[in-house]
């Protein structure tokens, strides 16, 4: 892993304008932060600047603003959010660059909190504008990125900035590449990977790395009706991208080239209604009725899985097995994750999971605390196990 500049080696701070790029794009409700984790990521790393005489100024975007200031997507409640995760005062100024922005950064004294307004108010954020890259900058002496889950867009903030001043990767972005090198990089093998969800389209390029990485694909969710019906297998009327069949098949072309062993669900719980309770039964793979439709694995697959979860050094993992969010089709995501939890527990495993959908599931299963490393990434964390280069992440290799 390339070595990557960190809060251990950045020198005196005290009295120094630290610019810290955080995500806080949390979920607001009533004006209410409805879920702090992304808040509760970064507190370290403002703690540990603020406490050591930093004057510490958070760059951050919230939603997808269309053009220019909007009220319903200012930071201002997040400061408010903010100020209680981390139990000190944290200012708002009611903008990133400009009189504003430098009056609130003028203003602070040694170990201050400040909260910019909403880089995405400008366009030249989402551009890596070197004018508005000059404008955060000015705010600035010091350059801290701890926003891995922002690290794969170029973007002012997060990669521009890096260009401007000395740049530092912050606790929780150190956290997560140190996580995501033992997962894929230089990870103790076997190492396993579970994909679920509910397209293959949106993962070809995830499937395609990571064959040429593992020694097993557990392949399940919707994506794995795909596979199955890339194979002749009858799904019913199961979720399937039927036209992806060839890109399945070479998939699982490039995987016995690799020596992959792809893992496809041997039975299946299935129901006529996709609703909570509804009537279900389990069946073989292959007996599918034509007015079926597959929504979780069955327990021979889960036993497979948790075995291949046993001779594993190493789990990835990224999507569920099933339709997690309806019970009873939540049993075996349940089941693998509390498996992969307690190997892990153990000392016996090292398990990184990551993607919206893969967080809720832990979650829902009680043991997200129980993994090696849980990302909150989403995209960014996609884009990694795909073997994509991270703008963000790039500019700040030592």
């Amino acid at each position: 892993m390339a070595a990557f500049k960190t809060l251990d080696t950045i020198g005196n701070v005290s009295g120094k304008r630290v610019l810290v790029r955080v995500d806080l794009n949390v979920p607001v409700a009533d004006g209410k932060v409805t879920d702090a984790t992304r808040i509760e990521r970064v507190a370290p790393t403002i703690l540990e600047l603020a406490d050591k005489g930093a004057r510490v100024i958070l760059l951050a975007h919230f939603g997808r603003p269309k053009e220019g200031p909007d009220p319903a997507l200012s930071l201002a409640p997040i400061a408010t959010a903010t100020a209680e995760v981390i139990g000190r005062p944290v200012g708002f100024a009611a903008d990133c660059i400009g009189d504003k922005a430098a009056a609130a950064v003028g203003a602070m004294k040694d170990g201050d909190i400040l909260l910019l307004e909403n880089t995405r108010f400008y366009k030249a954020e989402e551009k890596n504008d070197p004018a508005f890259v000059e404008q955060l900058a000015a705010n600035g002496d010091i350059f801290v990125n701890d926003a891995f889950s922002a690290a794969h867009r170029a973007h002012a903030s997060t990669e521009g900035l890096a260009h401007k001043l000395p740049a530092y990767a912050g606790r929780t972005m150190q956290a997560e590449l140190e996580a995501l090198e033992k997962g894929l990089g230089n990870p103790v093998k076997p190492v396993v990977a579970i994909v679920g969800g509910a397209k293959v389209s949106s993962k070809i390029d995830l499937l395609m790395n990571l064959v040429k990485k593992v020694d097993a694909l557990v392949i399940g969710g919707g994506m794995a009706n795909t596979f199955l019906a890339a194979r002749g297998t009858d799904v019913g009327k199961s979720l399937c991208e039927h036209d992806l069949a060839p890109t399945a098949k070479q998939i699982m072309i490039e995987a016995a080239q690799s020596g992959c062993a792809i893992i496809l669900p041997s039975d299946g719980v299935i129901a006529r209604e996709f609703k909570a309770g509804a009537a279900n039964e389990v069946v073989a793979i292959d007996a599918v009725p034509a007015d079926a439709m597959i929504l979780d694995v069955g327990p021979k697959t889960v036993a497979s899985v948790n075995d291949w979860i046993d001779r594993a050094n190493t789990l990835v993992w990224n999507g569920p097995l099933g339709a997690f969010e309806i019970e009873p089709f939540d049993k075996a995501t349940v089941s693998a994750a509390r498996h992969a939890a307690a190997r892990t527990k153990a000392g016996k495993l090292v398990s990184v999971a990551g993607g919206g959908d893969t967080v809720a599931a832990l979650n829902h299963a009680g043991v997200a605390d129980d993994f090696t490393y849980v990302s909150t990434a989403g995209g960014a964390f996609l884009e990694w196990m795909e073997g994509k280069e991270l703008p963000g992440v790039e500019v700040l290799k030592a």
